[in-house]
């Protein structure tokens, strides 16, 4: 097959590229510039996109002995990603911008701009399993469950899937990272990138207040009693505890935490954990990596990235999906997604739009 791997200049995609042209396919790599500054995407190990990543995937194309390419999508990553993450966070809501890049980017423009070259499927380091099945291709969790990345993919269409290759899903890290050796790859020993890759720093409150401004508003208990003041609520996300800075402790001396988060009125809402207790979600924009379900299913869903996964029953609802918990859970965000697996197989992903708790904060 025509394969084109997407080559991010770390360690991971390096392999995922080597294996494949191991394989025996026809493989290209491509590296994505998604900075419109390609020098402000990286801080030691946080963030991606430099220059200097580029050449890492450049040598490591050459050490493999397959052809390269630069392809500039940083135009669209901006408005797909960068901007979406803004917007969602002006709305008081918490977005993840790993899922929306596989979306948007990396399984959209990537993907489509591949098959319109002649290419037959697109390789990527992700750590995630696709299995064939006579019923089409199903996604599943890698076997290494801390590097699992099938939560962020999970936005993935069986049609999409067709398309895919993920080389290190049956491999765990460690592993991966001796092999790159064995190969002569110079990003055998290259730091992960961590954190948000658009914020090299890691300090996104800072980055959210330099887009979006100051905007002060109150901080209070679910009761609406003052307990603080806050520059904007940009700067939350349900479920927080640090970083609060309500003077007032709380009369039975335990933590506080933040349960809403209002935009409009420029109001953040804390309480106790167990007013952060959900019973019920409701979410838009379902994505199938398969059939799509009908009726009630019960599966379990994991609610954020590395969470861990709790049983629930599913519901769809034309474009909507309401799940409801087995047991109240907490700290749901609106923004993120909700994915839905069988097993390891995953189902098909959600944006939460909706909670439903089990003490309404009022």
């Amino acid at each position: 097959m025509r394969v084109l791997a997407a080559m991010s200049g770390g360690v991971d995609s390096a392999v995922a590229a080597a294996r494949m042209a191991e394989a025996g396919h026809d493989v290209t790599g491509v590296h994505l510039a998604l900075s419109r500054n390609p020098q402000s995407y990286r801080s030691g190990a946080r963030g991606c996109c430099t220059i200097e990543d580029s050449r890492d995937a450049r040598r490591a194309a050459d050490v493999i002995g397959i052809p390269f390419y630069v392809w500039d999508l940083a135009e669209r990553f901006h408005a797909d990603v960068v901007e979406d993450f803004v917007n969602e966070y002006a709305a008081g809501r918490t977005p993840n911008p790993c899922l929306r890049c596989n979306e948007k980017v990396k399984f959209s423009a990537v993907l489509e701009r591949a098959l319109a070259l002649g290419f037959d499927a697109v390789a990527t380091g992700h750590y995630a399993r696709i299995v064939d099945t006579p019923d089409g291709r199903e996604l599943h969790r890698a076997v290494d469950p801390a590097k699992d990345q099938s939560y962020v993919l999970g936005v993935l269409t069986q049609e999409q899937l067709a398309h895919a290759f993920f080389p290190l899903g049956d491999t765990v890290k460690t592993d991966v990272r001796e092999e790159a050796e064995r190969r002569g790859l110079a990003v055998a020993a290259k730091p992960d990138s961590h954190d948000i890759c658009f914020i090299a720093d890691g300090n996104t409150p800072g980055f959210l207040s330099a887009q979006l401004g100051d905007a002060p508003g109150d901080i209070v208990d679910a009761q609406g009693n003052k307990l603080g003041e806050h520059q904007g609520t940009h700067g939350f996300t349900i479920g927080q505890r640090k970083g609060l800075r309500i003077g007032t402790p709380a009369a039975d001396g335990k933590p506080r935490f933040v349960l809403d988060i209002s935009p409009v009125d420029r109001t953040v809402t804390v309480g106790s954990r167990e007013e952060l207790a959900v019973s019920q979600l409701t979410a838009s924009k379902p994505r199938w990596c398969g059939a799509e379900p009908t009726g009630q299913v019960h599966a379990r869903a994991q609610l954020r990235a590395h969470g861990e996964e709790v049983p629930v029953t599913a519901t769809v609802l034309g474009d909507r999906v309401q799940v409801s918990f087995d047991e109240p859970t907490s700290a749901v965000a609106p923004g993120q997604a909700v994915v839905l697996y069988d097993g390891t197989r995953v189902i098909g992903s959600a944006t939460i739009d909706t909670v439903q708790r089990v003490t309404a904060a009022v």
